[in-house]
């Protein structure tokens, strides 16, 4: 019987071994190496943090500006005598304005998008504005 104990022993003390030594591989570098790949990793990730917060920072300038020009539009046509009555929808993305509603003549819709394309950072103007028809 003294010998199960010492065959579980020397059975347990192979597993350990071999445990430990897989514990202890190496990848051939050394600490240098190891702390400038850790650098390098870093490097990148700030580097791709600081290009996303441009990013978002000049996602957040073209908003501004859209809104800027939806604002100035939007007092142009009530500042207008005869555009102030009606309901002109003004949409602006990356400077592109689309104007919606309905406008009582052609001149009315051609005023509207004079003083649209009037506006500073205004790129082009799209007037969807209906005439409406004569009673």
């Amino acid at each position: 019987m003294t010998r199960t104990p010492s065959l579980l022993t020397t059975i347990a003390a192979v597993a350990a071994m071999i445990a430990l030594s897989a514990c202890n591989q190496r990848d051939d570098q050394t600490v240098g190496q190891t702390v400038d790949k850790g650098l390098a990793s870093a490097k990148a990730e700030m580097k791709d943090a600081k290009e996303a917060t441009m990013d978002a920072a000049s996602n957040l300038a073209a908003a501004a500006a859209d809104a800027t020009i939806t604002t100035k539009i939007n007092a142009a046509l009530v500042a207008d005598d005869q555009l102030k009555a009606l309901k002109i929808d003004v949409d602006t993305k990356d400077g592109k304005v689309v104007l919606t509603g309905a406008a009582p003549d052609a001149d009315s819709r051609d005023r509207a998008t004079s003083m649209a394309k009037a506006v500073d950072g205004v790129v082009g103007v799209d007037n969807r504005l209906t005439v409406k028809p004569k009673d």
